[in-house]
């Protein structure tokens, strides 16, 4: 480009116009030619340089290092492509797909027939993809066009939807089985007894008559849990702020549970000190009988139940129920908090549990912000441990309860 081609021409006819008309309009004629000199100058100091006028064309409407600022800290992995070519990707698309990738096409970057189906095309569109980073990931792709060939594609990961989609699948198809169990068991017992009753002598028909009422007791027990189990999860987001002193409760539901003849004497308390939490009481004791319970069920039949107070090293209210039976197997430890999960079913059922009591402890220590650790041997026995934070009444004003009003009674 001439340096020439950079003068203001429109602007220095314009100034060539207005010095003719103050000529006419009588202005004497050498200071209407020094305003066009000065006019003139002014214009050719603001005048853009060769080297401006040759960028202009060149700018994109956008800034590439300020889109790739803007994007970079987004949760979900962003790519923008030009010519199906990756020239930006955020930190979540580097952390997924690695940092490689810059430069590469993006159908090779991605790997799946979705997805090369959906950049072919070159329009606006979504795929859904498995296995981008695990076997069993499952993302939703998403391609905007843009101009001058440039297209933004957004990765949103759909695993937890579908896990929680097939878990709740789960639930159902177990609980139906679970409740299905004893209900048959009734029913043909009922039925039995209902066709000819004359037939039966009184031991077999007491015999009859107590299935039943077990197998009545067990579904009572497993719609109760089931019941529990919702509540607890619909609620657990929401913090207790309720004050707790955690020893009295763990001393009460620990002595009801060992009340019978077969756990009489076999209960071991050690809970000296104070523990108080945050937390619901109603939640807290199902959670202490649940393992009290479970301890002596699947403890040695004359072993002691050991139920501990502690501080842990970090401050937080440690308890601790532990029990002398024979120990769970490593392989089920990862386990034992699945729903209806049971190590021995045969036994389980024959000790009247429902499956989910474990499953109901991790559901209230999670609520309560707290950590459930299950420890075992094999010919030692078994031990639990859940940890809450002690109460902070600092914390729990933070949090909009609101303090409890002075005593004046206390000096």
């Amino acid at each position: 480009m001439e340096a020439g081609d950079s003068f203001p021409w429109s602007g220095f006819a314009l100034a060539v116009s207005t010095t003719v008309v103050l000529a006419l309009a009588g202005v004497d004629p050498l200071l209407a030619f020094l305003a066009l000199v000065v006019w003139t100058g002014s214009l050719w100091l603001v005048r853009p340089t060769p080297r401006e006028l040759i960028a202009r064309p060149q700018e994109t409407p956008f800034s590439r290092e300020g889109m790739a600022e803007m994007i970079e800290h987004s949760g979900s992995p962003l790519l923008l492509t030009e010519r199906n070519r990756v020239i930006i990707a955020n930190r979540s698309a580097r952390n997924i797909l690695g940092k490689h990738i810059i430069g590469q096409d993006v159908r090779v970057a991605l790997r799946h027939p979705e997805a090369v189906s959906l950049v072919d095309r070159k329009t606006a569109g979504e795929a859904i993809i498995t296995g981008l980073v695990r076997p069993k990931d499952i993302w939703r792709l998403s391609r905007y066009q843009m101009e001058n060939e440039l297209a933004v594609l957004e990765l949103v990961s759909k695993t937890a939807e579908v896990d929680i989609s097939r878990a709740h699948t789960d639930f159902v198809a177990n609980a139906s089985h679970e409740l299905r169990t004893p209900l048959a068991s009734i029913i043909g017992y009922v039925e039995t007894l209902s066709e000819a009753p004359e037939n039966l002598d009184s031991s077999t028909a007491k015999k009859f008559l107590d299935t039943i009422h077990r197998e009545a007791r067990r579904l009572q027990a497993l719609v109760s849990d089931l019941m529990s189990l919702s509540r607890i999860e619909a609620e657990k987001h929401e913090r207790p702020q309720s004050r707790v002193d955690l020893r009295q409760l763990v001393e009460r539901a620990s002595r009801d549970v060992s009340i019978s003849s077969e756990r009489d004497g076999r209960l071991e308390l050690d809970l000296a000190g104070e523990y108080p939490i945050a937390g619901d009481e109603q939640q807290v004791e199902q959670l202490v009988r649940n393992l009290v319970d479970n301890a002596f069920k699947y403890g040695g039949a004359e072993s002691p139940v050991t139920v501990r107070l502690s501080t842990a090293a970090n401050g937080d209210t440690k308890l601790e129920v532990i029990d002398r039976g024979p120990g769970i197997s490593a392989e089920h430890l990862p386990h034992l908090t699945r729903r209806f999960y049971r190590t021995d079913p045969g036994r389980s059922l024959a000790s009247g549990g429902t499956g989910l009591g474990l499953a109901i402890v991790k559901h209230i220590v999670q609520r309560h912000r707290g950590r459930l650790d299950i420890a075992s041997e094999a010919g030692v026995g078994t031990t639990i441990t859940v940890r809450i934070p002690r109460w902070n009444e600092t914390e729990m004003a933070a949090i909009g309860r609101p303090l409890p009003e002075p005593d004046d009674k206390v000096a």
